[in-house]
């Protein structure tokens, strides 16, 4: 399956609570820190929740 790799580009402090869970979900834990997922549709689903926080790249 293809792969994506998400890197946080913004700023958690003044996101709301469900925003910085997603953010930990998705393993992202301070700015320009960048994880591979797998692109699915839950990671997708997640990753369009936090949109405007972060960038999304092919692997």
């Amino acid at each position: 399956m293809a792969q994506i790799k998400i890197k946080q580009i913004k700023s958690r402090i003044n996101a709301p609570a469900v925003q910085k869970r997603t953010l930990d979900a998705l393993g992202l834990k301070k700015m320009n820190h960048t994880v591979v997922k797998e692109d699915t549709p839950s990671v997708m689903g997640m990753v369009n929740r936090v949109r405007h926080l972060v960038e999304v790249t092919n692997a």
